[in-house]
């Protein structure tokens, strides 16, 4: 490879954008090709935690991420007439947890790591690859727009319905796999009644929430659905139409949310869906973030994939003429991270999306313990030695 090796990065989003600023920082020329026009996220509230968390103060940016954190400080779950029924306290379980974390918007999250990286990379916005071939030296991609070009490496960090895995790896039936609920956010026209609280309401297999986010509210839906026979996660009508029909009849705002759902252009719905590869890399092309290990809706997607990128970005420069070896490095190790998030999904859609109303009586009653259980799991993770990985104690 030459001494400033080029590296394509499909898709501007969290590990993206991450992993420019990191390439750039260890003597690699990155480039990021991103589909839409500009900078695109959804709203949806994420958390920065754990490795995530010593990656972003690496990257000067926790700062940043403090300013532009939401203000929520506990869940409440409400019945079917708005009555509160169960109440998380969100500070005191993050204080029990010896918890750094930081809830962000998606979308705030995303604007600050392209902020940081903007002077890392090359960035064509507007564009998409069509073609991948590569040899044992470098990797040809022919883009929908631009002229043809070569790079020594290209990573894949295009989310769900990565493009990157379907040209080097194959198809997304042979890797995506359906985990039994779709999910649905908008933003809604007003704030939110509470500033503090995020407010869910359960029937059986469906949540609604509305969470406040500076000063305005998102509304969120996720339910238990099997598979739509010829989904297709870019046809708003058909996800309107998905939505309506599952929650109709429910109470508490729902009617007056799913008006808001009909009214709407900005509507993000998509499966909870798990990404499973027995490989992250082909040769000299890998995968970061949900392309490679889509974890579930309640999993950790942007702490793992900007712990990722940082792994990845290491190992690269560690060896650089031997981007294989360094490719099955970044994977071993942050596969100690994401597989067992992954086998989590049935416990946290029970605990967030229970089937039956006996199961929500059960999680309500169960909430008023969480805090105690956080300092236990607390406790329990500083008395049994681990292995820690490189994002944690950098």
């Amino acid at each position: 490879m030459k001494a400033e090796p080029t590296v394509l990065i499909s898709g501007a989003g969290i590990g993206g954008t991450t992993l420019a600023y990191w390439l750039a920082r260890r003597g690699f020329r990155p480039t990021v090709v991103e589909r839409a026009a500009g900078l695109r996220s959804s709203g949806n509230p994420v958390d920065v935690r754990g490795p995530a968390v010593s990656v972003a103060d690496r990257m000067g940016v926790m700062p940043r991420l403090r300013e532009a954190a939401t203000q929520v400080t506990a869940m409440s779950f409400v019945n079917a007439s708005g009555r509160q029924v169960g109440r998380v306290n969100m500070r005191a379980l993050q204080q029990a947890s010896g918890s750094r974390e930081v809830e962000v918007t998606r979308t705030d999250l995303a604007a600050i790591l392209y902020e940081a990286s903007r002077d890392s990379a090359e960035v064509m916005f507007g564009d998409t690859m069509t073609a991948l071939s590569q040899d044992g030296d470098g990797v040809d991609v022919t883009f929908d727009k631009a002229a043809p070009r070569r790079f020594d490496l290209v990573i894949g960090a295009d989310g769900l319905h990565s493009t990157t895995r379907r040209l080097a790896f194959g198809p997304e039936s042979e890797f995506v796999r359906h985990m039994g609920l779709y999910v649905a956010t908008m933003q809604l026209d007003g704030p939110a009644y509470n500033q503090r609280d995020v407010v869910l309401h359960n029937a059986p297999g469906r949540l609604a929430s509305v969470h406040p986010v500076h000063g305005r509210a998102l509304a969120a839906f996720i339910f238990r659905h099997p598979e739509v026979r010829g989904f297709n996660h870019r046809d708003l009508a058909q996800h309107k139409r998905i939505l309506t029909d599952a929650y109709a009849g429910d109470g508490w705002r729902v009617p007056e949310l799913l008006d808001q759902v009909r009214a709407t252009d900005d509507l993000w719905f998509d499966s909870v869906s798990q990404v499973r590869l027995d490989s992250w890399a082909e040769g000299r092309v890998a995968l970061l973030g949900d392309a490679a290990s889509s974890v579930s809706l309640f999993g950790d997607g942007s702490t793992l994939a900007m712990a990722g990128a940082y792994t990845l970005a290491e190992e690269l420069a560690a060896t650089p003429a031997d981007p294989r070896s360094a490719f099955a490095r970044y994977e071993a190790q942050h596969r100690t991270l994401v597989d067992p998030r992954q086998g989590n999904v049935a416990t946290a859609a029970a605990m967030m999306v229970p089937a039956t109303r006996a199961g929500i009586t059960a999680r309500n009653l169960a909430s008023r313990f969480w805090p105690a259980a956080a300092a236990a799991s607390w406790v329990r993770n500083r008395l049994t030695p681990s292995r820690k990985l490189t994002p944690a104690t950098v």
